[in-house]
């Protein structure tokens, strides 16, 4: 005889999602994918594979934010970036990919997958429409078109490096730190519309980053990474209907951009005057 209390099902459904992430991020292509696999049903990865002189693109996107003049301290930040802070963000980010791996272990070659310069183009549309998502996350770089994130049921999410609406657009963390807003430190996960970050918020979270050792890069990747189990909770919750949770009302909404030399500067010596 069937115990009554017993649960009818062992395997409670959960929902179809689809990742777009870059190629060349393993945090993501590996480390988030697996974690994806675990939590959810992980039915298919779209993977951008970047066309040669696309750096090139976002450089002249930049110029015509910025300006001639901040342009060079937007290079400088990059040069010494590559200097000071790479080599370890690269060992760190080596390290972190296997840590995940084994935590979510799975086997990520039976995923379809499809490798794509854009997530706008019609081979991704028709891959995508293919594997019937309810739940779409975007890891990517690229403003995705209406006839893209429209598709999932429950709709396509970002996990912003950034509180919104304060830091939308690229960089949140770094330009927080920068200007000392550190209770803003963290990230955000909205579910895309035809703005840029500005769809409907459903999670914001931080943890305790160490502003002195830790990198921008890295602590963008932690501000979601630390946060994985409340955002599986949180994205259960959009999938079954659950209305978004936080409220920009009377918030300051802004875009930043690129990093700047000069502002890096002034962030790390405000955060070493800081812990005297």
């Amino acid at each position: 005889m069937p115990d009554s209390a017993t649960p009818q099902s062992a395997n409670p459904p959960r929902p179809r999602v689809v990742l777009i992430c870059h190629e060349q991020d393993p945090i993501d292509s590996q480390g988030l994918a697996s974690w994806l696999a675990n939590e959810f049903e992980l039915v298919g990865i779209v993977s951008l594979r970047e066309k040669p002189g696309l750096l090139w693109q976002r450089v002249r996107r930049e110029l015509r934010r910025v300006g001639r003049a901040r342009i060079l301290d937007v290079v400088a930040f990059r040069i010494v970036y590559r200097i000071v802070h790479a080599s370890a963000d690269e060992r760190w980010i080596e390290g972190e990919v296997q840590r995940l791996r084994a935590r979510y272990p799975a086997d990520l070659s039976t995923i379809p997958k499809i490798v794509a310069a854009s997530p706008n183009g019609g081979e991704v549309e028709s891959f995508v429409r293919g594997l019937a998502p309810d739940v779409m996350i975007a890891r990517c770089k690229v403003i995705l078109k209406r006839a893209i994130f429209t598709i999932p049921t429950a709709g396509t999410f970002v996990l912003h490096p950034g509180i919104c609406p304060e830091y939308r657009n690229a960089h949140g963390c770094f330009w927080a730190l920068a200007r000392r807003d550190l209770d803003r430190v963290g990230m955000t996960m909205l579910r895309i519309d035809e703005g840029v970050d500005t769809g409907p918020m459903y999670f914001q979270g931080s943890y305790r980053f160490d502003e002195r050792r830790e990198s921008h890069a890295v602590i963008q990747y932690r501000v979601v990474l630390e946060n994985l189990p409340v955002i599986g909770a949180a994205l259960l919750g959009a999938w079954r209907g659950q209305p978004p949770s936080i409220s920009s009302a009377g918030r300051t909404s802004a875009t930043w951009g690129q990093p700047w030399l000069s502002a890096y500067l002034r962030w790390k010596w405000a955060a070493l005057r800081s812990a005297r």
